[in-house]
């Protein structure tokens, strides 16, 4: 899964700088913002890629043998 920071124009002219959105592929998620913000423009997107922090996470044994060291 990955999440897409949007920084859009909304139809009223209001700028908003980040709206982050999770979706399978960028197409996913503008359809995901569209519905939130109708008629915006988009000024930008970044996509980040959130599987590199589940990497991280420790597991339930790793927690464990810490605790009881």
């Amino acid at each position: 899964m990955l999440k897409f920071n949007f920084s859009v124009q909304t139809r009223g002219g209001s700028k908003i700088v980040s709206v982050v959105i999770a979706g399978q592929d960028q197409a996913d998620a503008e359809r995901k913002l569209r519905q939130m913000y109708r008629d915006c423009q988009v000024l930008s997107v970044e996509t980040k890629d959130i599987v590199e922090k589940q990497r991280q996470a420790a597991s339930f044994e790793d927690i464990i043998s810490i605790i009881s060291k």
